[in-house]
C-alpha cells in the first residue's frame, strides 16, 4: 500500500550500541521516522497515545528504545570529569547512617550482594550497580485511607498514576480526624516516585511527583512510594518505566518482579527495595533525564501528526465515499434536486475514487467503510447493469401477494394487518427503472421475535443461535452456544428455524443478520429476530437490504426511548425498502460477493504490510540495544 513505506534500516543501527555515539543515536531516530510511524496495529486496550481502536506500535517502540538506551548510558555521552558514581554512593550511605543514629529513618533490611547473574547489562564508566534501597531514605506502600467528602489532605490512588502523567483529578479527600494515624514520612513530597502496586493493568506505572504543597497529599495501599537521596529521581522513573523492567511486572516471567495470578498481580515492597538499579554520575543522570524529556516531546509531536494524518485520511475516505450517496430523498419517478443527472454525477464520484484508490484504502477502518458503500450501494442498484428484458419487480410483487394470499387460505401464517401505502418520505432514493418501493411486511411470510425468556447454556446440544454466533453475514462456529433437548423444544414451540430465514439483530449489535444455511439444526436465543422470506425472493438479498448502513440508521432513528437502542417487529414489518427483479437480484449478490473478497485481500495485504512494519521497527529496536 502506497502510504504504509518500508523504510531500510539506516547503516549505522547495525552497529554495536558499544561504538555508537550520541549522532549515531540522534540518526537512529530521526533516519527512521517513517519506521516509527507507519507501525500500526489494532488497539487491544486503552493506553498512552491514543484513545482509539489503533495502537500507533512504532512510535511505543521508539519511547521504550529511548528510555532502554537511556539507562544503559547510550544516549548521551559520558565526560571523564564527572564525578563517579562510586562517591555519590559513598555520600548518600553516610547520610542515610547519620538518618539512622539520628532515628529519622529506620535501619534498612541487609540485602545480599548483587551477582554477575543479576546485572542486565554492561555498565559504562563511573556507573554502578545497587539495590534501589541504598539510595533511597523511603520505600513503602501507602496506608489504607478512610475517605471524607471533604479534608484538607486527599489520597493518591492508581487512578491518579496514569501513563500520560500524573493527576490529582480522581483523589478523594481522608477524614481529618483519621490524620493522627499518619507518620510523618507517609505525607507525599516533591521529587517522590508513585510505582502502581496492585492490578492487572495498573501495575508498574510509574509517576514524578515534580511539586506539591506540603502535608497535602498520602498514598493509599495499592502505590508504593519511593523517596530517593541525592539523585535525579527523573533518571529512576526512566529505569524503572523502561522495558527492561517493566516486562518483569507480569507473573511466570523470569526473575519476575510481582506475585499472584494474571487477574491480580502484586509488587511487593520486599521485591522494591531489592530492585537492582543502575546509578550513573550524578551530572550525566540530569544530562539523561533533559534528553529523555526532549526525546519523549518529539515522541508527543510524531503521536499527533501521525494520529492528525490518519484522522485526515479517514475524513478524506468519508467525504469520497459520501459522494456516492444521494443527498435528499427522491421518488421513483422524480428527478435530483442537483443540476447534474445522478447517473453522470455517480459515475464521476466513482471514477475520482478509483483513480485515488491505492491512496484511499491504506487502514482497516477505511476498507471497512469501503465495505459498508458497496452493500448501500447494492440494494440502491448501482453495483451492476439493469437489464431491459427482466420481468420487473411490480410483477414478481404480484406474485408473491398470490403465494402469500394461499399460505393465509391454507392457514399455514395468518393475515397480516394492512399497513399505510408509501409515501416519498419513505423512499430513501430514486428506484432504477425496473425496482419497486415495498414495505417489509408484504416480502416475507413471517416477522417474528425471539422468545423473552433467557436460554440456559450447557457445553453440547441443540444450538441456539443468538448474537454472539453472527458477524457481517457468516456464523461463527467457535462463538456457538447449546441448549438441552426440553430448552430447544420449548423456544421452538412457536417456531422452528430452517434453512434460508434470516436472523436479525434488534438488540446490541443491531442490524447484524445471517442466512440459516442448509444442515443447521437450531433455535433462537436473546435479542434478535426471525424473518422467513417468499420462496420466490433471495434472502441474501433481502438480508442486505435490512442490514446496510442506511437502513440501520433509518430504523434506529426511530427509537425514541431510554436504554439500548433496538428495533421491534412493528417497525420492521412497516419499514420500506427498493425490491430490484429477480434476475438482479442474483446478479447484485454474484457482484457483492466479489467485491467482499476484493476487500478482505486488501485487508490481507495491509496486514502483511503492518506486520513488515513492525518487524522492522523490532529490528530497528534490536540492533540499538544489542
Amino acid at each position: 500500500m502506497s502510504l504504509i513505506k518500508k523504510t531500510p534500516v539506516n547503516k549505522s543501527t547495525k552497529q554495536s550500541t558499544k561504538q555508537s555515539t550520541n549522532s549515531d543515536i540522534n540518526n537512529l531516530i530521526t533516519d527512521n521516522i517513517d519506521v516509527w510511524t507507519s507501525a500500526i496495529k489494532k488497539r487491544n486496550a486503552v493506553g498512552r497515545g491514543s484513545s482509539k481502536k489503533i495502537e500507533l506500535t512504532g512510535i511505543k517502540k521508539l519511547r521504550e528504545l529511548i528510555l532502554e538506551l537511556a539507562v544503559r548510558g547510550k544516549l548521551v555521552p559520558q565526560n571523564d570529569n564527572d564525578e563517579p558514581a562510586s562517591v555519590l554512593l559513598e555520600k548518600i550511605a553516610e547520610e542515610k547512617t547519620q538518618l539512622i543514629a539520628d532515628k529519622k529513618i529506620k535501619k534498612p533490611k541487609s540485602l545480599p550482594m548483587i551477582t554477575d547473574e543479576l546485572k542486565s547489562f554492561d555498565l559504562p564508566n563511573g556507573w554502578e550497580w545497587c539495590h534501589l534501597q541504598d539510595v533511597s531514605s523511603y520505600i513503602q506502600r501507602g496506608k489504607g485511607p478512610k475517605y471524607d467528602d471533604s479534608g484538607r489532605v486527599r489520597v493518591i490512588s492508581q487512578k491518579c498514576i496514569q501513563l500520560s502523567g500524573f493527576t490529582v483529578e480522581p483523589a478523594r479527600s481522608v477524614s481529618d480526624e483519621s490524620l493522627e494515624k499518619y507518620q510523618e514520612e507517609r505525607f507525599l513530597q516533591s521529587r517522590d516516585l508513585l510505582w502502581n502496586s496492585t492490578g492487572t493493568g495498573t501495575v508498574g506505572r510509574i509517576n514524578l511527583i515534580d511539586y506539591i504543597e506540603e502535608k497535602s497529599l498520602v498514598a493509599d495501599s495499592h502505590v508504593t512510594v519511593i523517596r530517593t537521596m541525592f539523585l535525579d529521581a527523573g533518571f529512576i522513573k526512566s529505569f524503572i518505566s523502561a522495558p527492561g523492567v517493566q516486562r518483569r511486572i507480569q507473573p511466570g516471567y523470569n526473575n519476575s518482579l510481582v506475585s499472584g495470578s494474571t487477574n491480580q498481580v502484586e509488587l511487593n515492597t520486599s521485591s522494591v527495595i531489592s530492585l537492582e538499579v543502575p546509578i550513573p554520575p550524578l551530572a550525566e543522570q540530569h544530562r539523561i533525564v533533559t534528553k529523555v524529556d526532549e526525546l519523549m516531546a518529539l515522541c508527543d509531536q510524531l503521536e499527533q501528526q501521525t494520529e492528525e494524518s490518519l484522522s485526515a485520511h479517514q475524513t478524506l475516505v468519508e467525504v469520497m465515499l459520501a459522494t456516492l450517496m444521494p443527498s435528499t430523498s427522491k421518488s421513483a419517478e422524480g428527478s435530483c434536486d442537483s443540476a447534474v443527472p445522478v447517473e453522470e454525477s455517480f459515475q464521476t464520484s466513482w471514477q475520482r475514487i478509483a483513480e485515488h484508490f491505492d491512496l484511499l484504502f491504506t487502514t482497516e477502518q477505511s476498507i471497512e467503510q469501503l465495505k459498508q458503500t458497496i452493500l448501500q450501494l447494492a440494494v440502491m442498484g448501482k453495483l451492476v447493469p439493469q437489464n431491459p428484458s427482466d420481468e420487473p419487480a411490480s410483477v414478481l410483487l404480484e406474485k408473491i401477494a398470490e403465494e402469500k394470499a394461499q399460505l393465509i387460505t391454507d392457514k399455514v401464517i395468518s393475515k397480516p394487518k394492512k399497513l399505510v401505502e408509501i409515501t416519498d418520505e419513505d423512499k430513501a432514493f430514486r428506484a432504477p427503472k425496473g425496482w419497486a418501493w415495498v414495505r417489509l411486511d408484504p416480502l416475507f411470510n413471517v416477522i417474528v421475535d425471539c422468545p423473552h425468556s433467557t436460554a440456559k447454556f450447557q457445553d453440547s446440544g441443540h444450538l441456539c443461535i443468538d448474537t454472539n454466533s453472527f458477524k457481517q453475514g457468516q456464523l461463527h462456529k467457535h462463538k456457538f452456544r447449546f441448549v438441552s433437548q426440553e430448552t430447544f423444544d420449548k423456544r421452538n414451540a412457536r417456531l422452528i428455524p430452517r434453512p434460508k430465514d434470516i436472523v436479525f439483530a434488534r438488540e446490541g449489535s443491531v442490524g447484524e443478520s445471517v442466512v440459516i444455511p442448509n444442515g443447521i439444526d437450531c433455535c433462537l436465543g436473546q435479542r434478535v429476530m426471525l424473518f422467513r422470506p417468499s420462496e420466490l425472493l433471495d434472502a441474501e438479498f433481502l438480508r442486505l437490504t435490512i442490514s446496510n448502513k442506511g437502513a440501520l440508521n433509518k430504523l434506529l432513528s426511530m427509537h425514541k426511548g431510554i436504554g439500548a437502542k433496538h428495533v421491534n417487529v412493528r417497525d420492521m414489518r412497516a419499514f420500506s425498502v427498493c425490491l430490484p427483479p429477480e434476475k438482479e437480484q442474483n446478479r447484485i449478490i454474484i457482484k457483492v460477493d466479489e467485491l467482499m473478497a476484493l476487500c478482505e485481500q486488501l485487508k490481507a495485504r495491509l496486514s502483511d504490510a503492518q506486520t513488515t512494519q513492525l518487524h522492522l521497527a523490532d529490528a530497528v529496536v534490536e540492533n540499538a540495544i544489542n
